[in-house]
């Protein structure tokens, strides 16, 4: 077993090969941390590394007694006012006013296996072996209150899950305030902090950041997890680079308001706070009442950064995303979105369906505009059926039909949670958007945000989803959200539970995917918020994949893919060739680049291929082709970055085969430079024993020790189009055998 108790020490010792995670029963009956990170040898107490003493303006626990503050001491759940003047993990005011609490250890549980949350995403087991959970429960005698602390170590990964759970037993009203899935302090403050942070079209852009004395975070109070600040944040050392050095990392499996806090406090310690942003957040609980709060993974590496992010994308791919399609290779997209908009009629659709169809893609997608009065982003939304015959004369039914005969299948984009004033819903149910009483209500994009706190509504909106999705043949769903939330306000709420309606949303649009997804089991779900403002751990458990960003440029995804592997696997980032020049920064790149960046995803096209000239088809056709026979390796292998977009003008990655018979390596040039030196890359991962081919090539074998400590060399001839701005080289490497 994974965690074991020391019954005399007092001590839960929570390991596997790589961590170590220590936990002890303070002597005021609290819980204090004793260690996190690379594992150490079990012993019977690690008691000595507990340490108090006399300090100036430090209260303490006991009289008399000057070894136990918990102002110095690093603790597991900490509260705020009892000696500890540090943010707290939670707070709950009582009918008295007070938010003073006292909650001490009552008992554990230890067992195989991981328990669901209720109506939560979350990591997942497929067998009790593969992970061990201990539950500690605390009491607090004076509010009759318990707090579950839940901890998740898996077997076989170098993870610690964790959650909190709130059970009220007395018969008096509480309110949480705060409440916050995890809290880890660690013993010193040398360390950057790495997060990433953004905007619509520059999502997920990597930030690195020197810890200082007070508080350094992240967060969102969009109602999503946002653009601006991806749920993530890592701590490094220093001198901690891609493949050495230690680094934590912390991950939020949720699609809401966050809140990941790092506070220095006076002595060079560290507390990361992480959980939904207590800014908008308030929970009243009467007797009998739960709350649970959604799940962060952490995960620690002394190997560097690329072993950090590939613990999350181990997890994240095989014990996350579920369903289906998660281990299935992914169909080959035609996105009609950047060739029409919303201009199209049936004719237009199916000719750039038999385009991509002659080259190669195999699921067609048809983007917003063929619902309810949808000529523009003004009307239509909320009226998930056609109205508009013009456009399609024989409605969803008949057009999927007619894709399906070409031999493609099809695919649907909705906005299930957004309502334009101008559509039948709304001019039905005006009290169904989130707005306040009497305030001006905030327009975005047009539209305005359903209340999915209110279980009618996600009702209404699944009725009308799962009619079109189940009279007509749909394989693929394009799910977006397309503005943040304003004037959050609740309709049907009293006045003392609106705190709880951001979080009733986030639950109401898990709840729509959940009957969706099991309603229509083979339907692969793709996830999309304007691009990536919802790009997220709690998304991933129900579609595999998102739409990474609204910006398609080469050179641009080059930064936000690089920057989104950081926490997510490949197979979860939609990566398409657009057309040129590009929609958002009006780039021109080569169609060789688009797809090279694009390869290194689920992989399609977002453009009109009937303008393409004969050249551009042949190339695209290829691409298709290239793409089919690898996607298993591009999607699923073990992803490595080499060379940064954030530091310089070249950027490196590389997928390699599990049992590393093979490789493929991306190699990108955002802007030539003059007279330039030779480059050189090294990979990674390989095995140094084996002998590989590179580009098919037999006058180009090389041992894979050579590939990784010597490199290989780069020169104007490996570059696909040319060697100036822009370009980019592929090296596909397979084993030799004999």
């Amino acid at each position: 077993m994974a965690i074991v108790f020391h019954e005399d020490a007092k001590e839960f010792h929570l390991y596997n090969n790589e961590i170590s995670y220590i936990i002890k029963i303070l002597e005021n009956n609290q819980l204090g941390n004793l260690y996190y990170g690379k594992k150490v040898r079990d012993r019977n107490s690690f008691a000595h590394l507990l340490k108090g003493d006399l300090r100036p303006l430090n209260a303490y626990v006991f009289e008399n007694d000057y070894t136990l503050s918990l102002q110095q001491t690093k603790q597991e759940y900490p509260s705020y006012g009892t000696t500890d003047f540090r943010y707290p993990a939670f707070e709950i005011k009582q009918e008295n006013g007070s938010r003073i609490t006292n909650f001490e250890y009552h008992s554990h549980q230890i067992f195989h296996g991981k328990k669901k949350l209720d109506g939560l995403p979350a990591t997942y087991v497929e067998e009790e072996n593969e992970a061990t959970t201990l539950e500690i429960t605390l009491f607090d005698r004076i509010i009759n209150t318990k707090i579950i602390l839940s901890y998740c170590i898996y077997e076989n990964l170098p993870i610690i899950t964790r959650n909190t759970r709130f059970i009220h037993e007395g018969n008096s009203k509480i309110i949480l305030t705060r409440s916050m899935s995890a809290s880890v302090d660690l013993p010193d403050s040398h360390f950057d902090m790495i997060h990433l942070a953004g905007a619509w079209s520059r999502e997920r852009h990597v930030k690195v950041r020197k810890l200082e004395q007070g508080t350094q975070g992240i967060h969102s109070m969009t109602g999503t997890s946002s653009a601006e600040h991806n749920p993530f944040i890592a701590l490094k050392r220093p001198n901690t680079d891609e493949t050495s050095g230690e680094a934590y990392g912390f991950s939020f499996v949720y699609s809401g308001n966050h809140l990941e806090q790092v506070e220095v406090d006076t002595f060079g310690r560290t507390r990361v706070l992480i959980g939904i942003h207590p800014d908008t957040f308030e929970w009243p609980l009467e007797e009998g009442e739960e709350f649970q709060t959604p799940e962060v993974v952490m995960t620690y590496s002394d190997k560097g950064l690329n072993k950090m992010s590939q613990s999350f994308h181990t997890l994240y791919r095989t014990r996350l995303a579920r369903g289906y399609w998660r281990d299935k290779p992914r169909p080959v997209v035609i996105n009609n979105w950047e060739a029409t908009d919303m201009d199209f009629t049936e004719e237009k659709i199916l000719s750039i369906a038999r385009a991509g169809k002659e080259l190669g893609a195999e699921l067609f997608v048809l983007d917003d505009g063929w619902f309810g009065s949808r000529d523009n982003d003004k009307a239509g939304l909320g009226d998930w059926y056609v109205t508009n015959f013009n456009k399609l004369p024989e409605g969803i039914t008949g057009l999927a039909k007619k894709v399906e005969e070409m031999g493609l299948k099809f695919g649907l984009w909705f906005e299930p949670e957004m309502v334009n004033k101008d559509s039948d819903l709304y001019r039905k149910h005006p009290d169904w958007i989130i707005s306040t009483p009497n305030r001006r209500q905030s327009p975005s994009r047009n539209q305005h945000v359903l209340d999915y706190s209110r279980e009618e509504v996600v009702d209404y909106i699944y009725r009308l989803m799962e009619r079109v999705l189940s009279e007509a043949k749909i394989s693929y769903v394009k799910w977006d959200m397309n503005r943040y939330i304003t004037e959050c306000f609740s309709h049907v709420k009293t006045a003392e539970n609106q705190g709880k309606t951001f979080h009733q949303y986030v639950l109401g649009v898990y709840s729509l995917y959940e009957r969706l997804m099991e309603r229509f089991p083979y339907i692969l779900f793709e996830s999309c918020s304007s691009g990536g403002a919802r790009f997220d751990p709690g998304i991933l458990y129900y579609a595999p994949q998102g739409w990474t960003s609204d910006d398609t440029d080469a050179v641009e995804r080059l930064k936000i893919q690089y920057g989104t592997s950081f926490v997510y696997p490949v197979s979860s980032m939609g990566a398409h060739v657009s057309e040129v020049p590009n929609h958002q920064v009006r780039r021109t790149t080569p169609i060789e680049t688009r797809a090279n960046v694009a390869y290194f995803g689920a992989f399609g096209y977002e453009m009109d291929l009937n303008t393409l000239s004969d050249r551009e088809k042949e190339v695209v056709k290829k691409q298709i082709t290239f793409y089919k026979s690898h996607r298993e390796l591009l999607l699923y292998g073990t992803f490595y970055r080499h060379l940064s977009p954030f530091e310089q003008q070249i950027t490196a990655w590389s997928v390699v085969a599990q049992d590393k018979s093979e490789a493929i390596a991306g190699y990108y040039k955002a802007l030539n430079a003059p007279n330039d030196s030779w480059k050189r890359l090294k990979l990674l991962g390989l095995d140094p024993n084996k002998q590989y081919i590179l580009n098919g090539s037999p006058n180009s074998i090389h041992y894979g020790d050579e590939l990784m400590q010597v490199g290989m060399m780069i020169d104007d001839s490996d570059f696909c189009a040319n060697a100036g701005d822009f370009s980019s080289a592929l090296f596909v490497l397979r084993e030799m055998k004999e």
